[in-house]
């Protein structure tokens, strides 16, 4: 008998909304869409609702495994298993997708093309983005993968900017391409050796020569490199936020960027431990250009949302760094970076589409002066750019701090590569705040551009975007101030993941063995001397 108990929470958290979507096509609805939005948000909540109650009472902090696991046989022909769970790299991003997508569909009332097609695809992307982070089969990984990248595609084509096709048709040339890397890759290591299974604890498991783990890890690295995005693989982003509506932009900087990081954590870092170790230095790099490079170009952007853009590229840079220190806190940095950016990015694309909604301009030299007759929308703007240059009391001052601090204590690095690379890094914190408050200055300091206010009826906030703000700023300073309510949740997943990645490096696993056998003689001294 079904009960509270063993009821499949995440199978329903997954099916829920896409059951949803189809029913969109049969909601009475008077041609102007209020019924169906109303319906979406619904949907939206009773989806999260649902989330976090699971999370409040099945989920258990202090384990690291698997939890809220399920499998069942879907094709037996091909070994294919609906296989769903979560842990502590997972359950925080399943979490953030239920909550920034349910504040994408609310940003999403002033929607009035094609609402049906809107709202389905919405609802669609949510489970599949939710399944995404919970599936624990490799082929049914793949196989969400490539699901999530239809709705976004078509969002961004249908509802999107002048030059939406060309950017539609980019997004899902470069991320297609990139998946076909990780299916190339997880069919190799699921039929290696003497079984195969696509089961991801078992691909874990097996013992790969270290050839075969390189090569694997570099198909992944290109696939989910795409998708995070790393540098030379990010200039599908710019021209996909450049055309984007608020509700899309903040899927595409809440979620979609941090599956690339996820599936680097648990695929890359997870299951090929001992190319990780080779490739790490790799990834400082890689991360140091991101950080630098995009900043840099930030500062020639004239359109707002390609700024914003080009900062959240940036700031993605400080992932790969927390992922490649071998620390436990470097690792749960880039944990809390990416919650964190989620929130940020959301936030701040959501404040772009709603200038633009008043100034019908992106162009920073159009603007100027605007806050005068927006002090609401110049507060809020102001202090998500704040949250996003990582001000003292916000969480990317938390997150970015543990990966600094995380990758400074690493002994998994020459001291002068160190050095090296905490200069650079810290280069690109100081480049953050300069491109970010010269954006508020060009948009809403200095003499008010007349030609502008004379053509555009420069309301305020209205209270359904004060609320969506302010929904996002309460976690981003809640952090800010007590980083546990959310390090929480992951740390013992992290901590297990830090220390594999140590043990696969010798050097790192005799240091730990010698500390240990020294601790080991210490304490027994005292009772030899008696």
């Amino acid at each position: 008998m079904l009960s509270l108990e063993n009821f499949p929470w995440l199978t329903f958290i997954i099916a829920f909304p896409i059951v949803m979507s189809l029913m969109i096509a049969f909601v009475p609805d008077k041609g102007d869409g209020k019924t169906i939005r109303w319906f979406a948000l619904v949907v939206g909540l009773i989806d999260f609702a649902a989330i976090a109650y699971a999370f409040c009472t099945k989920y258990d902090y202090s384990n690291p495994n698997l939890q809220l696991a399920e499998s069942y046989s879907w094709v037996p022909q091909l070994g294919l298993n609906w296989s769903v769970g979560v842990d502590g790299l997972s359950m925080p991003l399943v979490l953030l997708t239920g909550f920034i997508t349910t504040l994408a569909i609310l940003a999403s009332w002033p929607v009035t093309l094609k609402p049906r097609l809107f709202y389905f695809l919405l609802l669609s992307m949510y489970g599949a983005q939710i399944a995404v982070f919970a599936v624990q089969d490799m082929l049914l990984f793949f196989l969400t993968w490539e699901l999530e990248l239809i709705p976004v595609y078509l969002l961004l084509s249908i509802w999107g900017g002048y030059k939406r096709l060309y950017a539609a048709t980019k997004f899902i040339l470069y991320t297609a391409i990139g998946s076909l890397f990780i299916l190339v890759a997880g069919l190799a290591m699921a039929f290696y050796g003497d079984t195969v299974t696509f089961d991801m604890t078992a691909l874990a498991n097996k013992d790969y020569p270290l050839t075969f783990q390189l090569l694997a890890y570099g198909a992944f690295l290109i696939s989910y490199g795409v998708k995070l995005p790393i540098f030379p693989l990010h200039t599908w982003l710019p021209d996909a936020h450049g055309e984007a509506t608020a509700p899309v932009h903040m899927l595409l900087a809440g979620i979609l960027l941090k599956m690339g990081g996820y599936a680097l954590m648990r695929m890359n870092a997870g299951m090929l431990p001992e190319a990780h170790a080779y490739f790490a230095p790799i990834l400082v790099i890689l991360g140091i250009v991101n950080i630098i490079y995009a900043a840099l170009t930030s500062f020639a952007q004239r359109s707002l949302k390609r700024k914003i853009a080009y900062s959240s590229i940036s700031h993605m840079g400080f992932v790969l760094i927390g992922l490649a220190s071998f620390t436990d806190l470097g690792t749960s940095g880039a944990m809390l970076q990416m919650i964190s950016h989620g929130l940020i990015g959301a936030s701040l694309f959501f404040l772009v589409g709603a200038t633009y909604d008043r100034t019908h301009t992106l162009i920073l030299d159009e603007m100027g002066g605007v806050g005068q007759q927006m002090p609401k929308i110049f507060a809020m703007f102001t202090t998500c750019s704040l949250a996003s240059l990582a001000l003292p009391g916000m969480s990317g001052f938390v997150a970015e701090v543990m990966i600094f601090v995380g990758f400074a204590t690493s002994d998994a690095y020459s001291g002068t590569f160190k050095v090296i690379a905490l200069l650079l890094m810290a280069v690109g914190v100081i480049l953050t705040p300069v491109y970010l408050l010269s954006m508020l200055r060009e948009i809403f300091y200095g003499k008010e551009n007349t030609e502008l206010t004379s053509h555009q009826d420069l309301v305020d906030a209205e209270p359904r975007e004060v609320f969506i703000i302010t929904c996002l700023l309460i976690p981003i300073i809640g952090i800010g101030f007590y980083p546990k309510i959310v390090t929480q949740i992951y740390d013992s997943t992290t901590t297990q993941l830090a220390t594999t990645l140590r043990d696969a490096v010798p050097a790192l696993a005799n240091k730990r063995d010698n500390k240990r056998l020294a601790s080991l003689q210490a304490q027994a001294a005292p009772s030899l001397s008696k």
